[in-house]
């Protein structure tokens, strides 16, 4: 009686699994979230509107995959951006998943330069912040050394710091010369690491590293006579996958 026997499923065929010897419990969607956060430094609402979506609606599922790594998952409703932070404990023996890269002075110097524009245009109800690349080098240069010669190096390395802070996300091209600057730049530097950054621009040698907590609104910055040499390693920034 052939009618009382069903035809097997292959593995690889099994609705059930996304890939042969599959595992998991988490929809696609789901997974492809999770594997977004850990691969890059931020999710964006505004440019991931499905995966934020995805996000909000199995945060719970997703913070536990996180913990079970040791990684917390931050989401900053207000801003829409969605991140992760190393675990770090005195009583535990916590494994470092995430590491601290470094930004160099003139990386430092400028960040510190969009955060202010930032905090101030939207305090005056500017929606979209943007500054021009002149307006970024001129700035930054006041902090240097007004009696320094070599202004050809200082120049390149404003640029080079300009180029980086595009990349991580924390200003967007919005034409030839121009940036938009990004929420995430509140994320990356706050109100108190700002100030600690203001101190170590007058103390040569000194280093400070910066975090991922929500800041409060951020005074202006006050230019230095002298900036001194940046860490030779890379330990002033914030956490990124090993």
């Amino acid at each position: 009686m052939t009618d009382a026997f069903i035809d097997t499923v292959s593995m690889e065929e099994d609705p059930g699994e996304l890939f042969a010897g599959d595992s998991g419990t988490l929809d696609a969607d789901v997974r492809r979230v999770l594997v977004r956060l850990l691969q890059r430094r931020f999710l964006l609402a505004e440019k991931n509107a499905a995966q934020w979506k995805t996000l909000l609606a199995n945060q719970q599922v997703i913070e536990s995959r996180l913990h079970d790594l040791f990684v917390h998952l931050v989401v900053d409703h207000d801003r829409g951006i969605a991140y992760k932070k190393q675990v770090r404990s005195d009583e535990l023996d916590v494994p470092v998943l995430l590491r601290d890269d470094a930004y160099t002075r003139a990386e430092t110097l400028v960040l510190v330069h969009l955060r202010t524009v930032f905090q101030r245009e939207r305090g005056a109800g500017e929606t979209s912040v943007r500054v021009d690349v002149e307006e970024i080098e001129q700035t930054a240069l006041t902090y240097f050394d007004p009696t320094g010669t070599n202004l050809a190096t200082r120049q390149r390395e404003i640029r080079a710091a300009v180029a980086r802070l595009a990349k991580d996300g924390l200003i967007e091209e919005a034409s030839e010369g121009r940036y938009r600057i990004t929420p995430l730049v509140e994320v990356v530097l706050s109100n108190e690491r700002l100030v600690e950054l203001r101190e170590w621009l007058r103390t040569p040698g000194a280093e400070v590293v910066v975090d991922e907590d929500a800041p409060e609104p951020a005074p202006e910055p006050t230019p230095v006579d002298d900036v001194p040499e940046p860490p030779q390693e890379n330990d002033l920034f914030e956490e990124t996958d090993r």
